[in-house]
């Protein structure tokens, strides 16, 4: 299979005109009503409450106790109530709705039926209410709820039974509080656990603490072989987290650390702290000296750096009993001195920091007010792909994941549809405007009510970035993204989704200020995590948050989460490099660009330019003062001619810079590869030697860099005695010449030397870069 995109399809950001909240939006509209960033769909709603006076006999005949439900049916759309048994009152106030789009029947059936006499040649009707479609009212919000009434039976001659059924029924929008439980009838194929996957639900992070433990010293512990040398440690574990100190370098019985250890912690703080003492005696043997359990719910919190208490622990140690039937837990004179606390002054990272939607701290008291508010309108998707096959056909149940600092939300599942048509929207507070949103869409694969354990996973189909900053305040954007995907056959685009976005600013001083403040809390300048914790604690935080939304009801599930937070982003793939070198090279593709301006004038390659470029260099040299007022005249006034270029659109994903365009398939391969590897020796190796090539290239590069820093602290270090003495000379001779000579005249010279003509040039280097050249560096000694 080819891995290049096909060349018909378009991955570019497209604007639209929708609907919105009744409306057409344009430019900076604000509407201003609740459900404005989505079109208006109209729905039918069915309430049915409760039935009363039910009749326990049919003709006379006693046919034992009934166990009454309702049946809803709308042409071939179908739903059905609980079921109660031995009840003559039942109650089940259910809501059943329906697009009304999807309505192909000129009339409602509400039947009251009997399921122990479902077999009967009537179907267990007890008795039915009929409704004209064309009659049902409408309801517009804010308007109170309609009031449900009491409706006779009638059998299925017209003829009245005994019984009523009390029953609301209308036309509403998505925008009906009713709508967020009511079962549609279009979905009544799913039943079981399958019946919450579908529905549309808001989620919460768990509030993540960075747990700081110092592990201090320990004294009396007991050691099993006295003639040897101990090398104690301290391990420390926390739910399937386990970290450990390095050796003590005291080799006695009462070894010290004065070391830290760090842990993500959710509230509610479940799991216990477990620490053990060991001994390595031997390369893959260690001695176990005690324990002890800490409960978390007691650790001291702190916003700043201040000294927690120190605590001394007791071990204890399993020891088998007299009979020799089980082990007991015995306390032991050996005691660990620690110190344990929260650390609420950093903000613990689930995602990577160039696109977290989240940067507060964790502890409460160091919030800011918000400065504004977030809505998002998901409105439909077009041209989805098939993800999965149902009956010998491709199909595709999807729905949409969006996350942004704690709260997560869930639309809605729209079944066996590659044109979908959600229009949720949601709202999120901000509190920095240098965040980001993130839409994921995904198929649902777990619609028949799937065992928790069930190997059964949701399908991605693709993902959308929204950056805050790049967004103007009260207007709404309206636009298609194509979901783009890379695959092991390379990227594809899964379809479009369209979405409404508004950012309103509550106030413009405060989202200003924001500007001058740190990205992160202080905690992480004044005392900074190191790479490694930084990287080993985000995925702790993304594991953590993963299974904690995995046991939510209904889950949100654990690949789901994790395509959301990009996990795995870090590992090493060649694509990506490739990409943040042609992201180098254009930042870099400015300088050059000033160079080869530079070397123009320098070449007179066109003469007007080079003698107007010495003009100006004369006057700057004759009037320093105006050296720093044009260089930033210049730059405001070229800000202010590239503000009719400004980007209209939101940044998207790039498949040129992300150099997805053209991917090899055994790079492919090797991004989608397992860690550990799980492909073939030969594939290691050739990809091992690949890697190898490419280090080399980076390493000469390093190399290299090395080298000319190197040579210039070399200057003055007397490594070549010649060198630095010539240098020290010049530097004297260059001194008393800028005494006595103004330095206009040297700046002159120097500058008109340098934008001489060409055939006053030599090809040769300079005298000045040859002898830095030939400056010493340590590569000589290098084994």
């Amino acid at each position: 299979m080819s891995t290049y995109p096909q060349e018909t399809e378009d991955f570019n950001l497209k604007e639209t005109k929708p609907t919105l909240g009744g409306g057409r939006v344009a430019g900076n509209d604000r509407l201003g009503t609740a459900f404005d960033l989505v079109e208006q769909m109209h729905y039918f709603y069915v309430r049915v409450v409760k039935a009363k006076e039910l009749s326990l006999k049919k003709d006379g005949n006693d046919k034992g106790n009934l166990h009454p439900f309702v049946e809803v049916q709308l042409g071939n759309l179908k739903g059905l109530t609980l079921h109660f048994e031995d009840r003559s009152s039942p109650e089940w106030n259910q809501v059943f709705v329906v697009l009304k789009d999807r309505i192909q029947s000129r009339i409602l059936e509400v039947c009251l039926k009997d399921k122990s006499r479902i077999g009967d040649s009537d179907g267990g009707l007890i008795g039915r209410v009929v409704f004209e479609i064309n009659e049902v009212p409408k309801r517009v919000p804010p308007d109170s709820p309609l009031a449900p009434q009491w409706y006779w039976l009638e059998n299925k001659k017209g003829e009245k039974v005994k019984g009523e059924l009390m029953l609301a029924v209308w036309i509403g929008t998505q925008a009906d509080e009713a709508f967020q439980e009511a079962l549609h009838l279009d979905a009544t194929s799913v039943n079981g656990h399958g019946v919450a996957n579908i529905k549309s639900k808001v989620y919460l992070s768990p509030r993540l603490w960075y747990l700081r433990i110092n592990v201090i010293e320990a004294q009396e512990l007991r050691i099993g072989n006295k003639m040897q040398q101990p090398e104690i440690y301290v391990r420390i574990t926390l739910g399937n987290v386990a970290l450990r100190t390095k050796n003590s370098l005291i080799k006695n019985v009462c070894p010290s650390w004065n070391e830290d250890l760090m842990f993500v912690v959710a509230e509610p703080f479940e799991d216990q702290l477990v620490l053990s003492v060991e001994d390595k005696v031997a390369p893959n043997k260690d001695e176990f000296l005690g324990k002890c359990v800490i409960a978390l719910q007691d650790v001291e919190k702190r916003v700043d750096f201040s000294t927690p208490i120190s605590k001394w622990y007791s071990l204890e140690k399993e020891v088998v009993s007299e009979g020799g039937n089980k082990k007991v837990s015995t306390k032991l004179n050996s005691k660990v001195h620690l110190r344990l606390s929260f650390d609420g002054g950093y903000h613990v990272l689930d995602e990577l920091t160039h696109y977290s939607s989240d940067l507060k701290a964790t502890s409460k008291e160091l919030w800011k007010p918000s400065i504004g508010v977030l809505e998002l309108g998901i409105l439909n998707a077009q041209g989805l792909s098939p993800m999965k096959t149902r009956d010998g056909c491709g199909i595709t149940d999807p729905y949409c994941v969006v996350k942004y600092g704690q709260k997560w939300i869930r639309t809605r599942t729209i079944l066996s549809s590659f044109n979908p048509k959600w229009n949720e929207q949601y709202t999120w507070e901000v509190f920095d405007p240098c965040t980001v949103i993130t839409i994921g869409v995904f198929d649902n694969c777990n619609l028949q009510g799937a065992d928790k354990n069930d190997k059964a996973r949701d399908s991605k189909i693709g993902k959308v970035r929204i950056r805050l900053s790049t967004l103007e305040t009260n207007r709404v954007y309206t636009h298609s993204y194509p979901l783009i995907v890379l695959t092991p056959a390379g990227v594809m685009k899964m379809g479009e989704i369209q979405l409404a976005v508004r950012f309103s600013c509550s106030s413009l001083f405060n989202m200003l200020a924001m500007y001058s403040q740190p990205l992160l809390p202080i905690m992480h300048y004044l005392h900074p995590l190191t790479y490694y914790q930084i990287d080993n604690l985000r995925h702790q935080a993304a594991q953590i948050v993963a299974t904690r939304l995995s046991r939510a009801e209904p889950p949100l599930r654990r690949e789901v989460v994790e395509y959301m937070l990009d996990v795995g982003s870090n590992l090493w793939s060649i694509r990506r490099s490739k990409a943040n070198y042609v992201r180098i090279a254009g930042v870099l593709s400015g300088l050059t660009a000033i160079y080869k301006w530079f070397n123009g004038i320098c070449t007179w390659k066109n003469p007007f330019a080079t003698v107007l470029v010495h003009i100006i260099f004369f006057l700057f040299v004759c009037f320093p003062r105006l050296i720093l007022s044009s260089s930033f005249a210049v730059v405001f006034l070229t800000g202010t001619w590239n503000y009719r270029m400004r980007p209209r659109k939101p940044p998207h994903m790039d498949i040129k810079l992300s150099q997805a365009e053209r991917v090899p398939w055994d790079e492919l391969d090797e991004e989608f590869d397992t860690l550990p590897t799980s492909r073939h020796n030969d594939a290691v190796r050739m990809r091992y030697d690949r890697l190898r090539s490419i280090g080399s290239i980076m390493q000469a590069v390093a190399g290299d860099l090395a080298n000319q820093g190197e040579r210039f602290y070399n200057l003055l270090s007397w490594r070549d005695p010649r060198a630095t003495a010539l240098f020290l000379i010049f530097c004297l001779v260059a001194s008393i010449v800028l005494y006595v000579i103004p330095s206009e005249v040297v700046v002159s010279v120097i500058g008109f030397y340098t934008m001489r003509h060409p055939k006053f040039r030599e090809k040769l280097p300079s005298v000045p870069f040859s002898f830095f050249r030939r400056l010493p560096a340590k590569t000589d000694s290098l084994l």
